[in-house]
């Protein structure tokens, strides 16, 4: 029996809480910066750069909230990053001295120094420290498109019984999104995935053609939609709704469950 060919979107959400303290350098919560940058965004743009190089025809959408880009945006902040970096290489190299009588343990220092210089000479050298525009050539050829996301990734629903404030979320996350990449949205991950109704004439208003919401704001949709979270829906403004994959997600948050393969 032959199976219908379908589509599948991959949507990536790049998000962080805006944190910065210039006053001091011992708050911890920068650091989750830093560590999405060594987790996260270098290790994308290095299998970008890798597809690229093999030819490999690849399309991925990705958000990048507002707040995330003001803080890789951040000089002061790119400066702690490296000091970050040269932190770890300096614990890395003390630890492959101390655990030179164990094997394991001394290849696990040589991994993470090697990754460390690595992340250093990537961020320093390759980038410039601006990992924006690494995205952003990625985007201009083609294989990627970055949509935005509220200003302060508010939730819109709780923020809605003040209309003004759902229409100042999109036209900043609109305005910092021009600024950085040189045109506007044509969508945006919702806050939360937080869908209201009376957001839509604001997204129509600032251009944006299409937005990623939770499942349950296409399951609850009325009329009901035939093909579930499988296919995008319509709003009555014209805005195209995309809905998370319910499973995708459970694998991605629930500590309980587990891939099937």
């Amino acid at each position: 029996m032959n199976a219908e060919k379908g589509y599948v979107s991959f949507i990536l959400h790049a998000h962080l809480p805006f944190i910065h303290h210039p006053e001091s350098e011992d708050y911890l919560e920068e650091e989750w910066l830093f560590e999405a940058i060594s987790e996260t965004y270098i290790p994308l743009l290095l299998n970008f750069k890798k597809l690229e190089e093999e030819k490999v025809e690849f399309r991925l959408t990705m958000s990048i909230t507002p707040p995330l880009l003001s803080m890789l945006d951040n000089k002061l902040l790119q400066r702690r990053y490296i000091k970050y970096l040269k932190k770890h290489i300096e614990l890395c190299k003390k630890e492959i001295v101390r655990t030179s009588n164990d094997k394991k343990l001394n290849e696990l220092a040589h991994y993470y120094l090697d990754r460390y210089l690595n992340d250093l000479y990537v961020f320093k050298d390759l980038y410039n420290c601006n990992l924006i525009d690494g995205f952003k050539y990625f985007q201009d050829i083609g294989v990627l498109e970055i949509i935005t996301c509220g200003a302060t990734h508010g939730y819109f629903p709780i923020l809605y019984v003040n209309e003004k404030t759902v229409k100042a979320q999109i036209a900043v996350g609109v305005q910092v999104y021009e600024k950085y990449f040189g045109k506007k949205p044509r969508g945006i991950w919702l806050p939360e995935c937080g869908y209201v109704p009376e957001a839509d004439k604001y997204l129509k208003e600032f251009g944006i053609e299409y937005i990623i919401t939770e499942s349950h704001g296409i399951l609850y949709a009325d009329p009901t939609p035939i093909y579930g979270t499988f296919a995008p829906i319509v709003s009555p403004e014209g805005i195209i709704c995309f809905g998370r994959d319910i499973e995708s997600s459970r694998q991605v948050w629930s500590s309980i469950s587990r891939l099937p393969w």
